[in-house]
């Protein structure tokens, strides 16, 4: 498998990874950053994949800039996300009226969607997440179990489904 193969799916589990974080964060502030991380990391996987050596010279380009311009099929979500880099950096500087609850668990579900849309794109196999609804509690992630991946035993990432809870 090529390089850039293995760092697209290390960088796609590592997004995965991400958004499931997300899901179990309580602030929306925390949630809607991490989950604009994981989103990041999938735009990476692509780059990772599609990107050229460049002899351009001067100021560093925007990971969402060059996404559009490497994968035009992907430059709306691009888009999209390049338009709540702002209000990511807000979240993460503690701005905690910046985000709502909403705009925290709408943007968990535009990230699972873009994720599954960047694996299709890479010919990679993905599971949607079941993702909680609301503000999570932490230990909804409790039911997320490691799995290997069938085509890379040393990869691991999450099962796309919660156990039902224990009680008692």
């Amino acid at each position: 498998m090529p390089t850039t193969h293995r760092s697209a799916q290390l960088l796609l589990a590592a997004a995965r990874h991400g958004l499931i974080e997300a899901a179990g964060l309580d602030r929306p502030v925390e949630r809607y950053a991490t989950a604009h991380l994981a989103a990041l990391r999938a735009a990476a996987a692509v780059l990772a994949t599609r990107a050229q050596p460049d002899d351009r010279r001067g100021r560093p380009t925007s990971a969402w800039v060059l996404l559009a311009e490497i994968a035009p099929e992907l430059a709306e979500w691009a888009a999209f996300f390049s338009a709540g880099a702002a209000k990511r950096a807000a979240a993460e500087a503690g701005l905690i009226r910046v985000v709502s609850t909403r705009d925290a668990d709408d943007l968990l579900r535009d990230v699972q969607a873009f994720l599954a849309v960047v694996a299709d794109r890479l010919g990679l196999d993905h599971q949607p997440l079941l993702l909680p609804s609301g503000a999570p509690d932490r230990q909804d992630l409790s039911g997320y179990d490691r799995v290997r991946s069938p085509d890379d035993p040393e990869r691991s990432c999450y099962e796309a489904a919660l156990r039902p809870a224990r009680t008692g």
